[in-house]
């Protein structure tokens, strides 16, 4: 694995721009998409990747069962409310699209595997760049390069269309999607709707301020009062519960959620220490516990529920800490231990802190996507680098 600095295409911000990611520059004028370096791996590293997200997955879903099994709900923070809806969609088995770990590693040379952060398991975002904006950027490069000709970690947008093909049968159309009108909300809802729309289904789009509830037929429905029956909410289910008409979204049965309401399991940090509870040791996990009672020096203190790198807690080895600001509860957190360092500089010789997301899709290891920091905490302001492997 090395990072490797890169001469961006020339107009490369109309270029992404044609591809769909109008995002591209953050506000103070540093790139967001920056394909001024990208990261090479070896074939035999990406094999490790991939290899680490399917046992990973596996363990999850162990996990949550285990949670189920023995009623730990409350070491998640869920709701007692919410208990019988999670029960019910996990025997069901209802659809479910697609999820994101977030790993850390420096590659082979490091003697570490790489190991799990978090699992965005029910609203994660960036995919259009990484299904889309970098397969696009190595096809140009691949054009300017000479044998052999590099490849990417990447069958996210063959794998979405056929998981959208294969549940179709369980789908009621048209399928409603839904999110709050950020720029990378947006992106990605609209990235995820042509992919249904690719699968051939009938697809709509409507804000989540805009779901309502009708109390007399006992469903939700649309501004023009047309019912939603299947709907895909980008939209956080720890959120929407605290929503006016959260308890209606525990009772009902007449609409279809995606991601189903068991990914509240797994899209939380109190998964983690479950994990490392079934798993001890595991070469893919971090040591994991409930705050406070543990004996790791080094660490890092994570609310249950948080997202972009807010509300974390760095307490390094030499006791120095590095604390985030934001809007979530910090009442109920874990602590993880700290991950062997990955961090690569820049042409500039500043440290670089890449972080790997590999895509779930179909409970299958599809894609590689990597956000960058300037340190060690990833944050909304982290860009997106593209990769490779030969």
């Amino acid at each position: 694995m090395q990072r490797i600095a890169s001469t961006p295409r020339p107009s490369w911000q109309h270029l992404v721009e044609a591809q769909g990611l109008t995002f591209h520059t953050l506000e103070n004028g540093q790139p967001y998409w920056n394909e001024s370096a990208y990261y090479q791996f070896t074939a035999a590293e990406i094999d490790t990747l991939e290899a680490a997200g399917n046992e990973l997955q596996a363990m999850c879903l162990v996990g949550a069962q285990h949670v189920i099994d023995h009623h730990l709900y409350p070491d998640l923070g869920i709701p007692e409310a919410a208990v019988p809806a999670i029960e019910r969609a996990w025997s069901a088995e209802p659809p479910s699209l697609y999820g994101r770990f977030d790993l850390l590693w420096a590659g082979a040379h490091s003697q570490s595997p790489p190991k799990l952060l978090e699992y965005n398991a029910d609203t994660p975002t960036s995919l259009l760049e990484a299904a889309v904006i970098q397969w696009n950027w190595l096809q140009d490069l691949r054009r300017a390069t000479p044998d052999p000709l590099p490849d990417q970690f990447n069958s996210l947008h063959e794998r979405l269309i056929a998981k959208w093909r294969d549940i179709t049968p369980w789908l009621q159309q048209p399928i409603t999607f839904a999110g709050v009108p950020t720029d990378e909300d947006t992106l990605t809802l609209a990235y995820l709707e042509d992919t249904a729309q690719q699968a051939g289904l009938r697809t709509r789009r409507i804000r989540m301020l805009d779901i309502g509830w009708n109390t007399p037929r006992q469903i939700f429905v649309d501004l023009d009062e047309q019912p939603i029956s299947t709907l895909f909410k980008l939209y956080p289910w720890e959120t929407l519960l605290a929503e006016a008409f959260g308890p209606h979204a525990l009772t009902n049965t007449a609409t279809q959620w995606m991601e189903p309401i068991w990914k509240l399991l797994l899209s939380n940090k109190g998964i983690l220490p479950v994990l490392w509870k079934l798993f001890p040791n595991h070469p893919n996990l971090l040591e994991a516990h409930a705050t406070p009672l543990h004996g790791m020096s080094a660490f890092v203190r994570k609310p249950l529920f948080s997202r972009e790198g807010a509300n974390i807690r760095v307490v390094f080895p030499d006791l120095t800490t590095l604390e985030t600001p934001g809007p979530y509860s910090t009442t109920r957190t874990i602590d993880q231990a700290l991950a062997p360092p990955a961090i690569f500089p820049d042409h500039l010789g500043q440290p670089r802190y890449p972080v790997l997301g590999l895509w779930m899709i179909d409970q299958q290891c599809s894609g590689l996507g990597i956000r960058e920091s300037a340190g060690p905490i990833t944050d909304n302001l982290s860009s997106f680098v593209p990769h490779l492997f030969r």
